[in-house]
């Protein structure tokens, strides 16, 4: 029923992948409203989110969703915001966090950072990975993992009081527009029944 009529063609769905064809901000923007609309209190949902965000800063890619939902889970916050606020690590910010967090987490480590050293995704590779090197993966890993956590902090902080000042004002209108829609069909019952009894 909500199949695409044309099977979209495998590389028109990589592309999709990296620039859908509504734009990266119509897909902000429907995650936005998807994440104000959830049940729970405004703090929940921003735990939750802000979780998703934090782990984004983490090298664990293909364990970000059940990461989050564990430490959403540990906070009391929404398990599902917190799969929302994973997509703060996407394919235009990833380049970034890795970058960063291999940096940073060299510069914990007490190692010396070097432009060349900077270039995480050169040093992941097929080769690397089917070589067996585990070692030159920790090399890599370590300080990435390292280096996410100062940098998940600061940015699940302000993920965290944005989600939670924009989700409170949408439950306050929510309520109110409610509020207002039960006055009136109260107004109308009266209305109706006044006309009933004259």
């Amino acid at each position: 029923m909500f199949k695409r009529r044309v099977e979209l063609h495998p590389l028109e769905k990589l592309r999709e992948v990296f620039w859908p064809r509504s734009g990266w901000l119509r897909v902000a923007q429907y995650g936005w409203k998807r994440v104000w609309r959830l049940s729970g209190t405004a703090h929940a949902i921003a735990v939750g989110v802000a979780a998703g965000a934090f782990v984004s800063c983490t090298p664990f890619l293909g364990f970000h969703f059940m990461m989050a939902f564990a430490i959403a889970w540990i906070f009391r916050g929404n398990l599902i915001a917190s799969a929302f606020g994973t997509f703060v690590g996407n394919p235009i910010t990833f380049p970034f966090i890795w970058i960063g967090t291999y940096d940073l987490g060299q510069w914990m480590l007490g190692q010396e950072v070097t432009a060349s050293e900077g270039a995480v995704p050169s040093e992941i590779s097929m080769e690397l990975l089917l070589s067996g090197a585990f070692d030159k993966i920790v090399d890599v890993i370590l300080p990435m993992a390292l280096g996410g956590i100062p940098i998940g902090i600061a940015v699940a902080i302000p993920v965290y009081f944005i989600c939670r000042t924009g989700i409170d004002a949408y439950q306050i209108r929510r309520r109110d527009a409610l509020a207002e829609k039960g006055r009136q069909k109260q107004k109308i019952l009266d209305d109706l029944n006044t006309e009933k009894s004259a």
